[in-house]
């Protein structure tokens, strides 16, 4: 039977620290940014709620994808019923809101039905548990010469950028959705006019024919 060496011993102590360090970070760093879309009916008012915690912050971006016009009416409601902001016939929008406790609604409408996306960003909305519950984890582990808290600095960067990253290229998707449905309706109306004056310049020339035929 082959033996186990005390560095290797050393070796899987450190990495079974690692990955509880890890879940217990992951208990503290869960995603809680989202993003949607959906057809807005016509002449209808659709509304969303967030639950949220005292000293958060809440940041809400939206856009009109697709549809006549590509304009919302918007408001932002707190738990208190109080209009904080409100949006009359925009095509894209961004709100910071310094929350409460409790349920806040955001409400879209329009005349006509449209896609629209928007984006949730929640700050300081982490559990009430202390993060530096992990260190009692790391007992014992002096004798490594990488700490981990300088490893979990440098993830916890890593995901930060990452995370701003991906809202940047969801923004970056829904503007060029938006782009792309206002570029396919233009073509469509301007084949729709160009059809349109051609049937008139062949009626007209053939008046034109007839008019000077009838004149001989």
């Amino acid at each position: 039977m082959a033996t186990v060496g005390p560095f290797a011993c050393v070796l899987s102590v450190f990495f079974v620290v690692l990955s509880e360090r890890f879940s217990v970070l992951a208990g503290f760093s869960q995603s809680l940014d989202s993003d949607f879309t959906f057809t807005l009916p016509a002449g209808r008012k659709e509304c969303f709620y967030q639950t949220m915690k005292k000293g958060g912050s809440l940041e809400i971006e939206y856009q009109v994808l697709d549809g006549p016009g590509l304009d919302v009416n918007f408001d932002i409601s707190s738990p208190t019923g109080q209009l904080l902001y409100i949006d009359h016939h925009k095509s894209d929008g961004m709100h910071t809101v310094e929350t409460e406790d409790g349920d806040y609604a955001f409400c879209f409408s329009s005349d006509s039905e449209k896609l629209v996306f928007f984006e949730l960003i929640l700050d300081n909305m982490e559990a009430d548990e202390e993060p530096d519950n992990w260190k009692e984890y790391i007992h014992g582990t002096d004798i490594l010469d990488m700490k981990l808290e300088d490893i979990m600095d440098t993830i916890t960067s890593v995901k930060s950028r990452l995370g701003k990253s991906i809202h940047i290229q969801t923004a970056l998707r829904a503007f060029e959705a938006r782009d792309r449905n206002l570029q396919e309706s233009n073509f469509d109306r301007v084949n729709f006019w160009s059809m349109v004056n051609l049937v008139v310049m062949v009626v007209v020339s053939g008046v034109q024919v007839y008019m000077v035929r009838s004149l001989f």
